[in-house]
């Protein structure tokens, strides 16, 4: 079953009017006829089975034939605040970390990130663009909340809960046993919605995760092993996912 996410303006009165870009993919890809059914999300929840009744390039049209709750959303909410890299690794992020179930991703500039991958316009509805296209493939509920980027200092400012900064050197607590503190403390209970800090290539400066720290913001360790930026972020969004029973 083909699933698209559609604003909510696009749902009225029983019918839905697709987007140009899915109207072509719709008709010229996918080759669905009229009397096809496909699904349709409207971001707040709601999955809705969709009669397809005519269909062309340029508009396409359905009926709603029924509606209910959405699934495939994690209980714990995890923000990554990801410092910006190359395109293509911060792409592979965007796309992997919606798979994998990251609520929101916040562009982070910090002291080493890769400074062409400032955000522009065109740059932001493309990476809008993979983790729609993420989110339809692997059935989440909801599309990951895409931030404006900040400056590092900023973000530790601006985060509020449960924090992390993933530190390559010293002696840092594993990510797993600093969830496991903080749930003892909290009597066993599972955090509802948590923030993960990934460096950029070369990770943070001592400087940088100083600020972290006087924020609130606690160092961990991802394993023994220095690892990329882009597999940093894959492997804490999983540690994270994993504790909380998110992947089960």
């Amino acid at each position: 079953m083909q699933r698209f996410f559609v604003p909510r303006e696009a749902l009225s009165h029983g019918t839905v009017t697709f987007r140009p870009d899915q109207s072509r993919q719709i008709a010229s890809v996918l080759r669905l006829q009229p009397g096809d059914v496909v699904n349709v999300l409207d971001n707040a929840g709601w999955i809705y089975d969709i009669e397809l009744t005519d269909v062309s390039p340029m508009t396409t049209h359905g009926t709603v034939r029924g509606r209910h709750l959405a699934t495939g959303e994690p209980r714990t909410k995890l923000t990554l605040y990801l410092s910006l890299l190359k395109a293509d690794k911060l792409e592979f992020v965007f796309q992997k970390g919606t798979e994998l179930g990251v609520s929101g991703f916040v562009p982070v500039i910090s002291d080493r990130s890769v400074i062409g991958s400032i955000v522009s316009e065109n740059k932001r509805i493309r990476w809008e663009r993979i983790i729609t296209e993420a989110a339809e493939q692997s059935e989440r509920g909801r599309l990951p909340q895409l931030y404006p980027a900040i400056v590092f200092p900023q973000a530790c400012e601006q985060v509020r809960g449960l924090s992390f900064i993933a530190a390559e050197r010293g002696e840092r607590p594993s990510i797993q046993k600093a969830l496991a503190e903080k749930a003892r403390a909290a009597v066993g209970s599972r955090p509802f919605s948590l923030n993960l800090f990934i460096g950029p290539e070369g990770g943070y400066t001592p400087e940088e995760i100083q600020t972290a720290v006087s924020y609130g913001i606690i160092p961990v360790s991802l394993g023994p092993r220095i690892l990329r930026a882009e597999t940093a972020a894959i492997v804490g969004t999983t540690l994270v996912l994993a504790y909380t029973g998110d992947l089960e």
